[in-house]
């Protein structure tokens, strides 16, 4: 594979094509394009009973782009990963460029979980998430789905479709239909900063329970 720059990774999101590293020692990376394709209709997350009293007793911080390094890291920090240095370098550089965001819980000083992706027009791209306390990537989500939704999205890909994800409400469609509506999420013009400050449980709470 020629060289990839953050240009043409964004080209590649574009024609509905992400690149991997077979594990962190590699050198070299592929392009992907799945036969069936993971998303999240929006609107869509399911919320638990027990997530909703998790996110009701307002265990984290939850903050955006705060430490969009210390995600990726966490999101690396696996014994088995696709993340390689040349991802990690590209993902850095798609974020000083606001193509790549973070939406991060916290206790504290302390980053215990978060999800980052890439976004383009109305479609967010999905990337990884990581976890080092209960509940903390799933409240990530919740707030990211609702991000999302008030910034004008209509897209949020997940790649794969994991029984993980599965439960959260994500659905697996074909590429022909993911191609499809990924060209009609680039025509739209969405932004990932626009909501602001992450709402409190209370109103996260309320809006989940109107577009679900």
């Amino acid at each position: 594979m020629s060289e990839i720059t953050p240009q043409l990774l964004l080209r590649a999101y574009a024609a509905g094509i992400f690149p991997m590293a077979e594990r962190r020692e590699s050198e070299e990376l592929f392009w992907v394009d799945p036969q069936e394709r993971g998303v999240f209709p929006l609107g869509g997350f399911h919320i638990s009973r027990s997530l909703r009293r998790r996110i009701r007793q307002a265990p984290f911080q939850i903050a955006v782009n705060r430490d969009f390094e210390g995600v990726l890291a966490g999101c690396a920090d696996r014994p088995e990963t696709w993340i390689n240095e040349k991802i990690f370098a590209l993902y850095i550089q798609l974020h000083r460029a606001g193509f790549a965001h973070s939406l991060e819980t916290w206790e504290g000083d302390t980053l215990v979980g978060g999800v980052y992706g890439v976004t383009l027009g109305g479609a967010f791209f999905g990337e990884s998430m990581f976890s080092r306390r209960r509940d903390a990537s799933k409240i990530a989500l919740v707030y990211l789905m609702d991000r999302l939704i008030e910034g004008g999205f209509r897209l949020f890909d997940t790649q794969f479709l994991t029984d993980h994800l599965a439960s959260l409400g994500a659905v697996e469609i074909t590429r022909a239909e993911y191609h499809a509506r990924l060209k009609e999420a680039l025509q739209v013009r969405a932004d990932f900063l626009s909501p602001g400050q992450p709402p409190d449980a209370q109103l996260l709470l309320q809006r989940s329970s109107q577009t679900s």
